[in-house]
């Protein structure tokens, strides 16, 4: 899978939205939270590569 950056839009539960900032996707991806890196919050900008998700800006 190629590099993205998303914006952590909602969180339920123990599960958020993300929302693919380049606006190639329509659909939110639906992930378990523990799988963010800590202190990730709904308006937090997230880049993923190779299997992780890091906090960008």
């Amino acid at each position: 899978m190629e590099p993205k950056d998303y914006l952590l839009v909602k969180i339920e539960g123990e599960y958020a939205y993300l929302r693919d900032e380049s606006g190639a996707c329509s659909e939110d991806v639906f992930i378990a939270l523990a799988l963010l890196p800590a202190g990730a919050d709904v308006g937090t900008r997230l880049h993923y590569e190779m299997f992780s998700y890091e906090i960008i800006d």
